[in-house]
């Protein structure tokens, strides 16, 4: 699903004309970003919640030639899933279609 489908869906689900939903959806989005700019952490009761992380400067390997390459620090947007919509998404078909997908991948 990308942010059209997205606004389709909200359009669907509340009845709201395609504009409405597209302002809507673009203003919750610019609400969160704005709150972890301020390194604010928002929390979507059911949902889930994002914060900010600080990642400090660190070496790495480069994979392509495995040279030593310096990372520098960073500050991350983590997303943690809430237990609804965990639980949600947790179903048996949803389960083995990944399977599969799993499986076909490791015979590759």
């Amino acid at each position: 699903m990308n942010k059209r489908d997205l606004i389709d869906k909200i359009g669907e689900l509340t009845g709201l004309q395609k504009s409405t939903a597209t302002a809507a959806l673009n203003a919750t989005l610019e609400a969160i970003k704005d709150a972890l700019k301020e390194g604010d952490k928002v929390t979507l009761v059911g949902f889930g919640s994002f914060d900010v992380n600080y990642r400090k400067a660190r070496k790495g390997i480069n994979p392509s030639n495995q040279k030593l390459i310096d990372i520098s620090d960073k500050v991350s947007v983590k997303f943690k899933a809430g237990k609804e919509l965990s639980a949600s998404v947790d179903n048996k078909k949803l389960k083995n279609t990944l399977k599969k997908e799993a499986a076909a991948k490791e015979k590759k």
